[in-house]
């Protein structure tokens, strides 16, 4: 089973977005199994205090109830997982410099293309 790691900007675009293989992404990818960072979690609820960016960021709280909490060391979400990419999970994100980096370290990045979830693997 593979532990997927969300993001901030993965989880908004999840909550907030029509993803056309999100019934069929374990026959596509294997089983897997999310993941959210407290780091992530803090983000997404200082983000929600924002009048701009609240309703995304209350929509991907919701969506991500039910994923495992991680604790993960580092002190900015970003940070915490470009370190952990090399550990055998994949990173999903929406942030190009996030992907570069997790794939520097020798990871997979999951993210969405479209209105699908795509898989980019090093």
């Amino acid at each position: 089973m593979a532990r997927v790691v969300c993001d901030t900007s993965f989880l908004i675009h999840l909550a907030t977005r029509r993803i056309h293989n999100i019934d069929s992404l374990e026959a596509e990818v294997g089983q897997v199994r999310f993941a959210v960072p407290l780091q992530v979690v803090s983000e997404l609820r200082g983000l929600r205090r924002d009048p701009a960016r609240s309703a995304g960021a209350g929509a991907a709280l919701e969506r991500a109830a039910p994923m495992e909490r991680i604790k993960i060391p580092g002190d900015t979400a970003d940070g915490a997982l470009a370190a952990h990419a090399g550990s055998g999970v994949i990173i999903a994100t929406m942030d190009r410099g996030l992907k570069r980096r997790v794939r520097e370290a020798g990871g997979s990045v999951m993210s969405f293309h479209g209105d699908r979830i795509v898989l980019e693997t090093h």
